[in-house]
């Protein structure tokens, strides 16, 4: 078997997408991505272990929480834009990819 080496941005760029996905899967992340189950689910342990959580991916996931104020509220409205602006990013670059790939 032949060991894929993956960019380190396309790494955080996976982990990132299923962080931002709540209920999302390891396993669909991993299909829409077009990459292997466990090779995602390594990445999310490393990303895990590196911020000092330890928390496997099935507990990473926490309760939404409502806001305090509405200060908050907006804090949290421009982090989940980010996340889908990145999650966007992400499908573009791999339609990209993809696209350039295809040979018709």
């Amino acid at each position: 078997m032949v060991n894929k080496h993956y960019p380190v941005q396309f790494k955080a760029d996976a982990v990132a997408l299923f962080r931002s996905r709540p209920g999302a899967t390891i396993a669909s992340i991993a299909d829409d991505l077009g990459i292997n189950r466990e090779t995602l689910r390594s990445w999310v342990r490393a990303d895990d272990q590196r911020r000092g959580t330890g928390a496997s991916a099935g507990s990473a996931r926490q309760a939404q929480v409502a806001p305090a104020s509405v200060e908050d509220e907006n804090a949290e409205l421009r982090r989940r834009v980010r996340e889908l602006e990145e999650e966007r990013d992400i499908l573009r670059k791999a339609a990209r990819y993809f696209a350039g790939e295809t040979r018709w």
